[in-house]
């Protein structure tokens, strides 16, 4: 299992160069799948999918330059049979998970089933995640309350055994602030890194690995 899991996407070139390190190969000569449901979880998120595929908003996530690069949209997989849309993902390098509402994103990848596919989709796939592309894949994650889905549905995977509170002191983010994430991840029954946008989690199988040029915490469970 390889994970990069990114507060902002490829914000560095320490984070950029994990990212070819885990491929083995350069973005030039990679396959990329991006999946952009999270956003629509939240207002405006038609646009701001177009601006995170274009590259005119924030990070660079979606436009390195990749061999070949398309995207997954969760709400149309449900629908269809996997022999359309599977074999394209076995044979890519990574799948790029955006950012957005953590409950819509894990809601739709139950419904289209490829969560119940990850685990062997992992073997070989790189996963890249952005915010709550990444958080999804702990123990904690949250809504923006945009959708129709029940209070109860689940708001994240449970992959990890962590969490993961991104865009620490971000700008953009006063409940992010530090102190307010400090002693949010000291009520959780489990640890928590608190990341900026400078800042990765680098999961291969077992081993956890912070990749920084910029500031984080490791918050033990109070």
């Amino acid at each position: 299992m390889k994970l990069l899991l990114t507060s902002a996407g490829f914000s560095n070139k320490q984070i950029y160069g994990a990212l070819e390190e885990l491929m083995g190969k350069p973005v030039s000569e990679a396959t990329a799948f991006f999946v952009p449901t999270a956003i629509y979880g939240i207002r405006g998120g038609g646009e701001i999918v177009a601006k995170v595929i274009t590259g005119t908003l924030g990070d660079p996530f979606c436009n390195l330059g990749w061999k070949s690069f398309g995207l997954l949209e969760l709400t149309a997989l449900s629908t269809q049979k996997k022999e359309i849309w599977l074999p394209a993902l076995e044979a890519a390098d990574v799948l790029l998970v955006g950012g957005g509402d953590c409950q819509y994103l894990t809601y739709w990848l139950h419904e289209s089933g490829l969560a119940e596919l990850l685990p062997v989709l992992l073997q070989k796939l790189v996963y890249v995640g952005l915010s709550a592309g990444s958080m999804i894949m702990t123990k904690y994650g949250t809504t923006y309350g945009n959708h129709t889905l029940p209070p109860e549905t689940p708001k994240s995977l449970g992959l990890l055994d962590f969490a993961i509170h991104p865009h620490l002191d971000h700008e953009w983010f006063p409940d992010n602030a530090l102190p307010v994430l400090e002693k949010l991840a000291a009520g959780l029954p489990f640890r928590s890194y608190l990341i900026d946008d400078q800042t990765a989690i680098l999961v291969v199988d077992d081993k956890i690995t912070v990749i920084s040029a910029g500031n984080w915490k490791l918050v033990e469970p109070g």
